[in-house]
Parts: C-alpha cells; structure tokens; sequence
C-alpha cells in the first residue's frame, strides 16, 4: 500500500441551518415499477406509530426530493423496458462521496445533478450524515441498513483529506485492493451481497486494467405492511396494459382498509405504510383517460407535495399485485448527463482532492431489487462509482503551425467593447 499524503482542507462557508419535521416516504429511499413473484414471510413486531424525524436544512430535503423525481423521470426517458426500479438515495450517497474529490466545472456540475446548488459540500457531508443515522434508528420494526465504501489500487496515492471526510461523514469502509488480483472482484462483489443479503450479488463483472477506485454504496429495506394483506385473500387475476390488453394472470392480494388517499386530474395516490408508519409506498395509478406517461411527465416537486398534503384517510376495497423485478443501469452514459453532469466523465473532469493519478468517472453502475408480497417489502439497491485515470492530454508543440489554406470564417469586432462590425467566410481566396 503506497502511504497517501495530506492535501491542505479547504473550509468551504456554510449557510446557517433549519429544522425539519420530516414525515418520511419511500419517495427518498426507492422508486418502483419493475417479472412479478411471490416471495418469504417478513415478520417483525410493529411499535406504536413513529415520532417525526427533525433534521437541519429543510430546503435541502426538498432539492433532494427534486433530485429523486428527476433522476425517475430522466432514467423513465432513457430505459425502453416495461420496469424501472432505482433508489435516489442510493446514487445520491455514492455520488455524495464522490463530490468530495471535485473541484472547479466538475464540483458544480456533481452539484447540479444532484440538485444542490448552494449548498457547500461540508452541508452536504453534514447533512448526509444526519439523515443517514435518522433513517436507520426511525423504525426498530423496519430492517434499513446504508452501507458506503471506498475500495482503492494499492498502487496509487489516495489523499488523507478524501479519506477522512468521507469515513467521518458517510461512515465508510476504506480498502485497498490489488486490483489485478482474481479475487479483487469477487472481494468487491461479495461485500455488496453481504450488504444486501444477497440480494444484489454482483455489481461489477471484471475490473479495467485502468480502474482506480470504486465508491459503493449499498442499501437493503426490509418493511412489513401496517395493514398486511391476508394470503387467502390472494388469487390470479388479469394484468392489464394500458390498452387494455391482457399479459397473463398475476398473484392479485386484496384487503379493505382505511388507507391515506388523493386524486387529481392525473392519477389516483394511495399511500401504504410500513411499521410504525415511519415508512411507506405511494402508489401512483393513472387516471381511466390517462397513461403512465401522462403521470410520470407531469410529476415534479409541486405536484408531489400537494398530494402528499392533501392526502386524507379514506376506505378503500384495494387490490394489488405481488412482484419482483430486478434492474440495472448504467447512469454515466445518459441519465446523469441529462441531469447536468457531462465533464466529470470526460478528460477535463477535475478530482484533484481525491487521488494521485488525476481521475475521472468511467460508470456509474446501479443495480436494485424489489419483492413485494403480503406481509411487506424487500428491497435492496447498490451504487458504484467508477474512477478511471485520465488519459494522456497531447501537448501542443513549441511553435504552432496555423496555416490559412482553406475555407475559414472571420470578423471584424470593436475590442473594448466586444461589437463585431463585420462577420464573414472565405471559401475561395483569388
């Protein structure tokens, strides 16, 4: 392991904090909508109904509700099958960990993406940190665990400064590795399956012979229903597409329950809770006249805040599926570029806070599992952030050639001020 060496800590100003009182929702953790199975009983006794999480930086929960509905929305624009299944939270913690690295066009733009603009990264840091140990300690009676880890070359010099923030913040586990070795992805592998009690076996199928460091983070829910659904209740029905065809028989569960309820002109919200109601599923339904599509485009912070607010208890003769999907994406080739995230994967991302070579971001990989059946809900998500080397820049030589030998374009302009008098293009010189 090659010693690392200190970089001078940047202090970065932060704005003074706000209390929250934050009624939790699968909204952060996990979005779904993705081969439909049964699955085993969850069984865990449930407390009295949990008090409401209280976090600093209200604003912030909101930017990342922004960034969870966009990172849907943009994912839904890109992936052409039937399911998608990912957790914000999940991208959002292993990015997170990232940002520490970033500097210049490359922090801001991590920023961007993650919908934090305006917050400095010892907030973010912070703030992570909070939510973190609130989300696990809000429900006894519901499973969560968030796990994060560094895994790094033994042959490259990773700063002191990178790795301390993010062991202190994110309580992350730092390894090296030798990644030649032929046990060096399957070291990777099975921390993410021990995290997700294997039910994410494997994020990445071989190492690049130029990898230098992954950032993971793994998460795994574990809820049962606060009003479970009876099994004898269970029976095979018709799915439908939204042209009213059928797709075969699927396990129906089926119970009449008061259950937290809205509509507006595009969709039905049914809200399902888990445990002690820290947690819960909000279900979507189009509208007769409207389709997924319809829903999905016009969902944005506003629209999902209001029925959230405007949700009211209401009986409700609730039938709904069993199902279990599992996805995965490659975020770095057009969801997060889409989101505002281009020049950290390129040859001018800057990471000069993190490691020695200069890096960059090669994929980010995100795997998710889901099984809902009539006691509750598995699930389990993992991020890994791939940091590759920069290539080789060529360098321009002492003396530059500029040869005027073809078509090419000019302008006349007013150098103070910046006016162009004159533009034009010269194609053919006589």
């Amino acid at each position: 392991m090659k010693s690392t060496e200190n970089k001078p800590e940047k202090r970065r100003n932060k704005p003074a904090g706000k209390t929250l009182t934050l009624a939790l929702l699968v909204l952060s953790p996990l979005f779904f909508a993705c081969n439909t199975d049964s699955g085993d009983d969850i069984s865990h006794e449930i407390q009295a109904d949990a008090k409401p999480i209280e976090l600093r930086m209200m604003e912030k929960v909101e930017t990342d509700n922004d960034f969870a509905l966009d990172l849907f929305k943009a994912t839904y624009k890109f992936e052409e099958k039937d399911n998608i299944f990912i957790s914000p939270l999940s991208v959002s913690m292993a990015l997170s960990m990232t940002l520490n690295g970033a500097e210049g066009e490359t922090l801001e733009e991590m920023k961007e993406a993650l919908r934090a603009k305006g917050y400095s990264i010892d907030d973010i840091n912070e703030y992570n940190k909070s939510l973190k140990k609130a989300l696990i300690e809000v429900d006894k009676s519901t499973e969560l665990t968030i796990a994060n880890s560094i895994w790094y070359r033994n042959d490259i010099t990773v700063y002191d400064n990178f790795i301390n923030v993010n062991k202190d913040n994110y309580d992350a586990e730092i390894k090296t590795l030798d990644f030649s070795s032929p046990d060096a992805v399957k070291q990777i592998n099975g921390w993410c399956a021990q995290q997700t009690k294997d039910k994410i076996p494997e994020i990445i199928k071989e190492i690049p012979g130029d990898a230098l460091m992954y950032l993971i983070n793994a998460i795994y829910f574990k809820g049962i229903w606060t009003s479970r659904f009876e099994k004898k209740d269970t029976n095979k029905e018709d799915f439908y597409t939204e042209k009213n065809v059928s797709t075969g028989k699927v396990d129906m569960m089926h119970q009449t329950e008061a259950f937290d309820y809205f509509a507006d002109e595009y969709c039905r919200y049914l809200r399902m809770a888990y445990g002690n109601k820290a947690f819960s599923m909000v279900v979507m339904l189009p509208n007769d006249d409207k389709t997924v599509d319809d829903v999905i485009s016009n969902l944005d912070s506003k629209r999902w805040n209001d029925a959230m607010k405007y949700m009211s208890g209401r009986d409700v003769s609730l039938s709904f599926p069993r199902f279990k999907a599992e996805c995965d994406y490659e975020m770095q080739k057009n969801i997060l570029p889409d989101m505002g995230m281009i020049v950290p994967f390129t040859n001018y991302a800057n990471f000069s806070n993190m490691c020695t070579p200069a890096p960059k971001i090669g994929r980010v990989i995100h795997k998710t599992f889901i099984e809902v059946n009539e006691e509750g809900t598995e699930a389990a998500a993992v991020t890994a952030v791939e940091m590759l080397p920069l290539a080789a820049m060529p360098s321009e030589p002492v003396i530059i050639e500029y040869k005027v030998n073809k078509p090419f374009v000019f302008a006349i302009r007013e150098n103070s001020t910046g006016v162009i008098l004159f533009i034009g293009k010269m194609g053919k010189v006589e």
